[in-house]
């Protein structure tokens, strides 16, 4: 072994027993050799000798670099060289040398990547400098199978590397595979079909997987030979005697039904292909997909049979002759029944592109008005398919109940699964609707007379293509009850399922009901049998809890839609959900039983919305209102009297406690206007006062609990909607709370609280404007306090370790800021910056505000604080003719660095740009910034802007002069316009010297 072997068998090892500066020392050896100029000839050399696979892959891939990388420099004589020495190297012709080592009895690996390196030869010269490569190696077939054997993998390299449209080829590499295609297609490609087949009739009964390698070669050529060569009187028998007969392997027919499919697959025009179609017979093949179905042979028949039907749909789309369109239709009648059986009892990657051919098939049905017997026939076949594949399998019928990891799994497969089914089931309903109504009806019928739960799937399913039916349906449809709907959605109703326990079957039909109630709003007659569906153990009531939480949502959407049509039956509803409201409240919530938006507070929504309305009569609404709230308040009352006595243990559950009543009165309060509760029935308002009052309690008793500081901030939010100006009263004493001093507590916490506070205060300010001047003069130097220390005045640090959870809680508490800030300056409510308290916070605001125009990242942001600086010179500037300035310092600061470093140095800079919408949103308030400053402040900004600032950018006099014409100008369009084409000419007159900054 010479000093190459050995450094390739030390750079290729993995085993990791190799010391990392030998094997670093092999590598730069391995390369020293790859840049010598007799490179070439040494790995000829060890190829034809060497029996390590090692070094024989190593020497293969660098003659592949040496001709791919190096080719033009080569001379004629190394050109030839290599043409003759792969040649030969491939079995193709001489080194008959008894010591030389065949590559062709080597691993797979070394022949495929011999079959590149010659590939990479044809590339190159074929067929201009080697025209002779394909037919000088037919006559070297005769060798055997080994040769036969490179011969396919030459072949498959060509396509891999060169010809096939399935890896995206540059410009020059289509130019050359046409080239070659072109070259082969006049000269020697009807001598490889020949010779292909008559390898297949030589091999078929001694060496099948030699067959099946040079049909899978020959199905790659089909898509782009002449289809003559193939669909012939020759070819096609051979190959439906492959597929049809049972002694050859299941390799060899199923790679002769690949080849099949290439022809029917084969791009054509719609005549001469409808020809082939017909010629092929395909009714040959239908009984072989009844064999075992995880079998290959059984995949690739599926495979044809799918293939064939459509390219039979596209021929009978194109096609324009009357015979034509029967041949088609006779074709299309006779295969589609194999493809339903193919969809229903064969591999699931047939299945999806079945579903996109049955969808186009139904497209076609659309048009066709009426439909014929044979394709209402088809119909039916199509809706019995989707039936039968949405079923759930029966084995996972436990773990759908209890929804464990595995349920869960399996729920969220079968939701992706049926989405196209669906799609295609909406198609159908909407070409044949009669048919459709029909077999659901028989679906329903056939669901309901099961009398077990053996069928728990079956009705299931049955329930699921109703639902999915409302797809295909108008509103208009459903409140008339259209066709057969007057029959299916009472029937629905008023049906309990044998295995109406089963949690897949409840929610299917709870959900489904829900999706029809337009009828029932329609056919109020049928109020009460959608009630007790809800009401009884098929919905809230209903022993598993994921049921009864979805049942207590979907109730909540039924009574929003019905309302003042449930009037009479409000004692019933209440009646009904007394165990369950009281349930809901005194839950140990720790036990983590249901969580999320199905907390059961949606109860409590939907009794809100019913006794909310005015048509219940006012001793009965608050009659109502005082049996929910007086409990639930009674509740939080010992709750807070025992807090100080709770122990560790008890203090989550209590907790939970506290927070669910809270949710639970927010929720009932939803149902209530604020004109009811101020105007028409201020009983009502006052009680939702004192349970205001009563809630407030809670902040003190539990001062650093967050998510109950929360859930009090959310119900404040509810509260202002609700009791509108009467609730001022108890804001200053929430702020308060909720603004106390939590010492020990990290400031992550109070991120989250804060975000939360400012946008209660948004709401605030936006309902009642200048009302709460005095609420938030008192509360803004708080707010400023806790935030503009956490908050980075130059932006928040990027790159690596940088997005974290803390991080992300701090962007979004500055974003939240702006948007404070936006609101007070928009409301007029500027002056609670200047008052005495506030006034340490001024500078940094303003800074942060600068900053934050001319260089936040999200230009949204960035037009908020413009339009803030806009805001406040209007408010606070005395106006052009001079007089004592309010805020002392403002106008300077706003003309000098302001109006420079905004309006100027951040427009000039290259990351703003103009082809982003956002940005050009901003760039139009920061033309209007200009002309506000220019009216408050007049020549001031004026004569500082133009004779420092545009100095500073090199702005030439002539249009310094121009900007000061069109500043002075009424037309606001103009102005921008101008200042646009201005900047774009100020960047391009850039030296380097000026920092936008």
């Amino acid at each position: 072994m010479d000093d190459l072997e050995k450094a390739v068998l030390i750079s290729f090892d993995e085993t990791g027993t190799v010391d990392s500066a030998l094997k670093s020392q092999a590598v730069a050896f391995c390369q020293q050799i790859k840049e010598s100029p007799t490179v070439a000839r040494v790995c000829i050399e060890k190829l034809v000798f060497c029996k390590l696979v090692q070094v024989q892959f190593w020497c293969l891939q660098t003659v592949q670099e040496v001709i791919s990388g190096r080719y033009s420099l080569l001379s004629l004589e190394e050109k030839d060289f290599f043409r003759k020495s792969v040649f030969s190297l491939c079995g193709f012709d001489g080194i008959d040398d008894e010591n030389a080592v065949r590559l062709l009895e080597g691993p797979a690996f070394i022949k495929n990547k011999l079959a590149q390196v010659l590939v990479t030869l044809i590339y190159f010269e074929y067929p201009l400098l080697w025209s002779s490569v394909f037919v000088d190696l037919l006559p070297q077939l005769s060798k055997g199978a080994k040769v036969i054997d490179m011969f396919c993998r030459v072949l498959n390299a060509l396509d891999d590397e060169l010809i096939s449209l399935d890896y995206t080829r540059t410009a020059d590499e289509t130019v050359i595979a046409n080239r070659v295609k072109d070259a082969m297609r006049q000269q020697c490609i009807g001598q490889i079909v020949r010779v292909w087949y008559d390898i297949v009739c030589m091999y078929k009964n001694t060496d099948q997987e030699l067959c099946s390698s040079v049909l899978d070669t020959m199905r790659r050529y089909i898509s782009w030979i002449d289809i003559g060569l193939v669909m012939n009187d020759v070819f096609m028998p051979l190959l439906f005697e492959l597929i049809l007969v049972d002694g050859s392997s299941e390799q060899l027919r199923g790679a002769a039904c690949s080849c099949v499919l290439a022809v029917v697959s084969k791009r054509m025009e719609p005549q001469p292909k409808l020809n082939i179609l017909q010629g092929i017979q395909i009714g040959r093949v239908f009984g072989l997909v009844t064999g075992d179905s995880d079998s290959e042979l059984v995949s690739k028949v599926a495979a044809l049979i799918t293939g064939f039907a459509v390219e039979v749909l596209d021929c009978s789309k194109r096609v324009s002759t009357e015979d034509a369109k029967r041949v088609s239709t006779e074709l299309m009648n006779e295969v589609l029944p194999s493809v339903f059986y193919v969809m229903q009892n064969c591999e699931v990657d047939s299945t999806f592109s079945i579903v996109q051919f049955l969808s186009s098939y139904v497209a076609t049905m659309k048009s066709l008005s009426p439909l014929t017997e044979k394709q209402l026939v088809h119909v039916r076949q199509i809706l019995e398919v989707i039936r039968s594949q949405i079923r759930y399998d029966p084995a996972y019928r436990n773990n759908l109940d209890m929804l464990d990891k595995i349920g869960r799994e399996e729920e969220d497969r079968m939701f992706e699964f049926r989405k196209d089914l669906f799609v295609l089931l909406s198609s159908v309903g909407r070409a044949a609707p009669e048919v459709t109504q029909v077999f659901i009806r028989n679906a329903l019928n056939s669901a309901v007379a099961s009398s077990s739960d053996v069928n728990v799937e079956e009705v299931e399913a049955a329930l699921s293509l109703l639902h999915a039916l409302r797809e295909s349906l108008s509103d208009e449809s459903i409140r008339n009850g259209s066709g057969l709907l007057s029959e299916l959605v009472p029937m629905l109703i008023s049906t309990r399922f044998p295995c109406h326990s089963s949690r897949s079957v409840a929610l299917v039909y709870l959900e489904t009901i829900t999706r029809y109630m337009k009828f029932v709003m329609e056919n109020t007659q049928y109020i009460p049998m959608v009630l007790t569906a809800f009401l009884d153990d098929r919905g809230i009531h209903h022993q598993n809890l994921h049921v009864s939480r979805r049942a207590s949502y979907l109730f909540m959407r039924v009574v929003k839609l019905l309302k003042a049509k449930l009037v009479p039956f409000i004692e019933k509803i209440l009646q009904s959900l007394q165990d369950t409201v009281s349930q809901i409240t005194s839950m140990d919530f720790t036990s983590n039983q249901c969580s999320g938006a199905e907390d059961g507070s949606h109860i409590f929504e939907a009794i809100g919305i019913l006794i909310g309305m005015e048509d219940v009569p006012v001793e009965k609404q608050s009659e109502y209102l005082a049996s929910l709230l007086t409990p639930l308040c009674r509740q939080i009352e010992v709750l807070l009297m025992n807090a100080k006595n709770l122990n560790p243990e008890e203090s989550p559950a209590k907790v939970a406690n506290i927070q669910q009543i809270i949710m639970a009165i927010n929720a009932l309060s939803k149902g209530f206007s604020e004109r009811l509760v101020n105007a028409s029935r201020p009983a009502i308002g006052l009680m939702f006062k004192q349970t205001l009052d009563a809630l407030l309690q809670i902040l003190i008793a539990f001062p650093k609990i967050e998510p109950l500081r929360s859930k009090i901030t959310s119900f404040i939010h509810r509260m202002v909607d609700t009791l509108g100006a009467s609730v001022f009263p108890y804001i200053p004493k929430a702020l308060e709370q909720l603004l106390a001093e939590s010492e020990g507590v990290h400031f992550l916490m109070p991120t989250k609280e804060m975000v939360g506070l400012l946008v209660l205060l948004n709401q605030l300010i936006c309902k009642f404007n200048t009302s709460v001047h005095g609420i938030l003069e008192e509360v803004f130097p708080t707010i400023a306090g806790r935030i503009f220390p956490i908050i980075p005045r130059n932006g928040f640090p990027s790159g690596p370790g940088t997005n974290t959870e803390e991080m992300r809680e701090l962007q979004e508490l500055q974003k939240t800021l702006y948007t404070f800030l936006h609101v007070i300056t928009t409301h007029g409510l500027s002056s609670v910056f200047l008052s005495t308290k506030s006034r340490a916070y001024l500078e940094p605001t303003m800074q942060l505000l600068l900053y934050t125009a001319c260089h936040h990242k999200d230009t949204v942001v960035r037009k908020a604080c413009v339009q803030i600086f806009i805001r406040l010179i209007k408010d606070w500037s005395v106006g052009p003719y001079g007089g004592e300035e309010k805020v002392p310092g403002f106008q300077s600061f706003v003309i000098e660095v302001f109006g420079t470093n905004c309006c100027l140095y951040s427009v000039l800079d290259k990351s703003f740009d103009f082809r982003d919408a956002n940005t050009l949103i901003l760039f139009g308030e920061i033309v209007v910034a200009q002309k506000v400053m220019y009216e408050k402040f007049g020549n001031d900004f004026l004569i500082h802007f133009v004779s420092k600032s545009f100095q500073s950018a090199h702005c030439p006099q002539d249009l310094a002069e121009q900007y000061c014409q069109k500043l002075q100008g009424a037309d606001i369009k103009a102005f921008r316009s101008f200042y646009r084409s201005l900047i774009e000419n100020l960047r391009g007159q850039q030296n380097g010297n000026l920092v936008f900054r």
